[in-house]
């Protein structure tokens, strides 16, 4: 199985899902962002689309590292990876879909002001105008189809433990 954790940048899917790893036996993190760097790596000979996630084989090579790495480990994979574009999550999910996979879709939501603050107040990254950029384009996935493709888990007022205790039992749960 995976658990996907989206949502826009700096709302706390790195930290949360470590955190899900930690209550999920058996289970580990990929970071589908790990996949675009690989291609960044390759960069100069892709024409650049102002995202990786645009780049038509970030979406395949997400779908088949999934599925090698659950076909070597087993248990559960958690995938922290902001996807906004509709279109690369049904992709994404009807790739995973067709191998069989059962995919736990999770919004991470917070309020535009909450998600500014953590930004602005980032100890590690630091303020971040790339993450602040992509704040209304997750608002609008979020009013047009994100928050209806999964299950959304408000952070506004959680700890990363809290949240990553509310995606564990929803999962433990599953039929």
């Amino acid at each position: 199985m995976i658990v996907w954790l989206n949502g826009t940048h700096g709302v706390g899917k790195t930290t949360t899902s470590a955190l899900v790893r930690e209550l999920i036996p058996g289970s580990r993190v990929l970071d589908a962002e790990k996949v675009g760097e690989t291609l960044m790596d390759i960069a100069p000979s892709l024409p650049w689309t102002g995202n990786f996630q645009d780049w038509p084989p970030w979406r395949p090579l997400v779908v088949e590292t999934a599925r090698h790495v659950l076909d070597y480990t087993g248990g559960t994979l958690v995938m922290p990876m902001t996807v906004l574009v509709e279109p690369h999550w049904r992709e994404i999910s009807a790739g995973l879909a067709h191998h069989g996979i059962p995919v736990r879709h999770f919004v991470l939501h917070a309020d535009q002001d909450t998600l500014r603050g953590r930004i602005d107040g980032d100890l590690v990254m630091g303020p971040s105008d790339f993450r602040l950029r992509y704040l209304e384009p997750y608002a609008e996935a979020a009013r047009t189809w994100l928050h209806t493709a999964a299950e959304v888990v408000d952070t506004t007022r959680l700890t990363p433990a809290e949240a990553a205790r509310r995606i564990a039992e929803s999962v433990a749960v599953t039929p």
